[in-house]
């Protein structure tokens, strides 16, 4: 008997005794298995964001204690309470937590060392270069320097949306903590340092500082000033008084914040215990 006949028999091959071969599907020969259509997955709405979300933006809490909060129905929207697990909500919605009004824009805090040459303006005037162009790929929120720091000047510089926060850091009644690294253009007198350590007279007005010292193992044109007053280009203002020209102004320490592993030019995020620490100013 033949293959062929042997086939035309269709007995089983292999192990099963004949000499009839299946078709093997071994070398990727199996059939295309249809694929199921499915319904193309609608656009999310960017209007609208869950109700757990909204409520962790605003600073409450976590998103996992937002839905504790909201299944015991403390948050309201519109006025009515919501306990549905998921519940998406309109930016326009007024929702409440406590009866506390909610803002859904998350809170954004950014730390950057500025490089000379570039202005705190908000927006690119006559093609120059904007600090907050340096910090750009941050954030897609729009963020705002609190205080300024002139063209000239160097250092850290920080960035937020968080409102409150900027307005206590910019009051005059806080007096926030700041050191500089200053360069002079000519070494400065024992006697002149005398009258800044002890309070010296600018237009009308007695400025003391907290500490001032020459650098270490540095010229005596470089000083070191810590300082506490929030009145504009107030270093500057202290050395022209005393005949002398700043020709580099570092600031180093901003409010507890300092340049450790931050490159001039980088920029990075708050720590969540800086963000606390900063909170903290009244």
């Amino acid at each position: 008997m033949g293959r062929s006949d042997s086939n035309n028999d269709k007995r089983a091959s292999g192990r099963q005794g004949g000499t009839f071969r299946k078709k093997s599907y071994a070398r990727g020969n199996s059939p295309i298995r249809k694929k199921t259509e499915q319904e193309p997955k609608k656009p999310s709405d960017p209007n609208l964001i869950r109700l757990n979300k909204y409520v962790a933006n605003s600073g409450v809490c976590s998103r996992r204690e937002a839905d504790i909060y909201i299944s015991a129905g403390s948050v309201t929207v519109n006025g009515k309470p919501v306990i549905e697990m998921g519940y998406k909500v309109k930016l326009t919605d007024e929702v409440k937590f406590d009866g506390r009004l909610l803002n859904p824009i998350k809170k954004e805090y950014v730390l950057l060392n500025k490089p000379k040459d570039f202005t705190t303006a908000a927006r690119n005037e006559q093609g120059r270069r904007t600090a907050i162009g340096l910090i750009s790929k941050a954030t897609k929120t729009e963020l705002k320097p609190v205080g300024k720091l002139s063209k000239d000047t160097t250092g850290l510089l920080l960035f937020t949306n968080d409102g409150d926060l900027t307005k206590r850091l910019n009051s005059p009644k806080n007096g926030l903590r700041k050191i500089f690294h200053i360069e002079l253009n000519k070494p400065l007198r024992s006697a002149d340092l005398k009258k800044i350590q002890d309070g010296l007279l600018v237009e009308e007005k007695v400025i003391k500082v907290q500490d001032v010292s020459f650098v270490d193992k540095a010229p005596k044109n470089q000083v070191g000033m810590e300082i506490f007053s929030t009145r504009t280009n107030i270093v500057q203002r202290i050395f022209e008084t005393l005949g002398y020209e700043i020709v580099k102004l570092d600031r180093v320490v901003y409010a507890g914040l300092t340049k450790k592993d931050l490159p001039r030019g980088h920029w990075r995020y708050l720590t969540e215990q800086e963000v606390v620490n900063l909170g903290m100013i009244k």
